[in-house]
């Protein structure tokens, strides 16, 4: 009985996740928020500025825009894989990822997000080359480097340890 009881402790402990969603939620508010900022900031000064400082203006909106893509697939698919499930089929509207994301394509999306966000912030950087030095660029681009790596890195070990691998 006090195993029972454990259990069903243990599995409704599940729930205590969703005050993290709905936090990530708050942060794609603020990140919305962010981008309207931007947005009101630059517009006027598109007739008045280089274009190298709107084409780093809008590499910020990208950057953005990927970072709340990011957040939205980390919202859906963790309370997917991690809470409940989503009834995807009473909307047509849902993107077709959603919903049938396991924890593995999970993983995949974040690392190749992330490699995203970075070459996108390396590109910023290098528009902008005159304010970081060298020692700062060659952290950013060994940084860089890393994420590349690890993606397939990552998704390789997915392969050779998923359900059709026999240990040889």
């Amino acid at each position: 009985m006090l195993e029972s009881g454990v259990k069903r402790l243990l599995f409704a402990s599940r729930w205590l996740l969703v005050p993290f969603y709905l936090a990530l939620v708050i942060a794609l508010v603020a990140l919305l928020v962010a981008t309207v900022s931007e947005l009101i900031d630059f517009v006027p000064l598109v007739f008045s500025t280089s274009p190298t400082y709107m084409v780093l203006r809008v590499l910020t909106l990208i950057d953005l825009a990927f970072i709340a893509a990011l957040v939205v697939i980390v919202i859906f698919s963790g309370y997917k894989n991690f809470v409940s499930t989503l009834a995807t089929g009473e909307r047509d509207d849902w993107p077709e990822w959603m919903g049938k994301i396991d924890f593995t394509g999970l993983k995949l999306k974040l690392m190749s997000s992330i490699v995203a966000i970075s070459s996108i912030q390396l590109l910023k950087n290098f528009m902008d080359v005159g304010h970081y030095s060298d020692r700062d660029l060659m952290w950013m681009v060994g940084l860089h480097l890393v994420f590349v790596v690890t993606g397939p890195l990552l998704a390789l070990t997915e392969r050779l340890s998923g359900p059709g691998h026999n240990g040889a």
